[in-house]
């Protein structure tokens, strides 16, 4: 089996899909085989450019042209939000397989939409929640899923950047509800949801606040200051439907903070941290021998944490962020080839999106909200 794979978008998560796939099977070998079928964006000069760098068979900048080419099968969606829904129900009513970048669309309903489109079409979907693929991640999973921390009791996360931190920064589409949708919850909280969800099940249900630090931003050219609309930050209080609780803080104007995508999860019998801007580590303490040689454990993720020995055969050789996508791309490929299920596709991404904005539904009623 060759699957053709074809690709919006040509930015920072459009080159990491195209990496991904140009390298995944070469990495994995249990895939099937992928051609660079057809690259779209605009202008067509870049889209040709592109092509050529990432190393297509053919360019274009009409995408409603790519999600109908015979040649392609999969349609990779890697622009701005807004755009996201119309696309991937284009690329379903075709017959496609669509990888979509996170969050799915702007609104609760657009996403609901996809994932109700996905049901009908049959097709394989995967949403790119990157993160969760993290070898590191997975051996939490399995930490206690087995039980080495007891009954999990709390889940405590945040996720904090700085990218909207200075106030001269100017205003661009990312501070509006009609083009981006929810600021620093779909940026980043939905990851840190995804974490959530992952290792500790399904949300009951939150109360949570959200703050505009900087209401206004300069515009381009000067001309004068425009609204933001969207949050800065975000925090909220959970409830987990195993009777556990927790908490979500993010922000994405939050100084010195680059990708501090963090989370620690106790138990009864211990507790498991982690941080993404340390990947390739998981700190574990476990309440068990002398109190005078407890202490927190390191785990330096190695081949013992499958897959990271599809890439290196030996510890110590760090795992990265693009890495990550290639193992999401092996999700997806895998699940197209008949394998299991892809995670999460259309319909658990959709939980996902359910929460962000249960989240900012929270905040601005000013009530707990409840999840079915």
């Amino acid at each position: 089996m060759t699957l053709g794979f074809g690709l919006i978008g040509t930015g920072f998560m459009g080159k990491t899909h195209a990496l991904a796939m140009g390298s995944v099977k070469a990495v994995m070998g249990d895939v099937p085989d992928v051609r660079l079928a057809l690259l779209c964006d605009t202008p067509m000069a870049q889209a040709e450019a592109r092509a050529a760098q990432f190393g297509f068979a053919r360019a274009t900048s009409d995408w409603r042209a790519l999600v109908t080419d015979p040649e392609v099968d999969i349609v990779s969606i890697t622009t701005p939000n807004g755009l996201h829904r119309e696309m991937a129900l284009a690329a379903l009513a075709a017959g496609k397989h669509v990888w979509c970048e996170k969050p799915m669309a702007l609104t609760l309903q657009d996403a609901r939409e996809m994932a109700e489109a996905a049901e009908r079409a049959g097709t394989v979907t995967l949403t790119g929640y990157n993160y969760i693929h993290n070898p590191a991640f997975l051996h939490a999973q399995r930490l206690i899923e087995g039980g080495r921390i007891g009954r999990p009791v709390h889940f405590r996360g945040w996720v904090d950047e700085d990218y909207q931190a200075d106030p001269d920064l100017p205003w661009t589409w990312r501070a509006t509800l009609a083009d981006a949708g929810l600021g620093a919850l779909g940026d980043l909280g939905c990851h840190l949801v995804s974490f959530a969800v992952g290792l500790m099940g399904p949300i009951e249900s939150l109360i949570a606040d959200t703050q505009v630090i900087h209401e206004t931003r300069p515009l381009p050219d000067g001309s004068g200051l425009a609204a933001v609309e969207n949050e800065d930050t975000a925090t909220a209080l959970l409830r987990f439907a195993s009777g556990a609780q927790g908490s979500l803080s993010a922000s994405r104007s939050a100084w010195g903070r680059k990708n501090r995508l963090d989370f620690e999860v106790h138990g009864t019998k211990g507790m498991i941290a982690f941080a993404q801007e340390r990947m390739n580590e998981l700190q574990l303490y476990v309440n068990e021998g002398p109190r005078s040689e407890q202490g927190f454990r390191t785990i330096l993720t190695a081949p013992d944490h499958p897959p990271f020995g599809a890439f290196v055969p030996a510890p110590g050789h760090q795992l990265g962020f693009r890495d990550l996508k290639v193992l999401e791309a092996r999700v997806l490929l895998q699940a197209i080839a008949g394998g299991a299920a892809p995670y999460p596709a259309f319909r658990d991404a959709l939980v996902f999106e359910e929460v962000i904005h249960g989240i900012a539904q929270s905040a601005r009623e000013e009530r707990r909200v409840r999840f079915a």
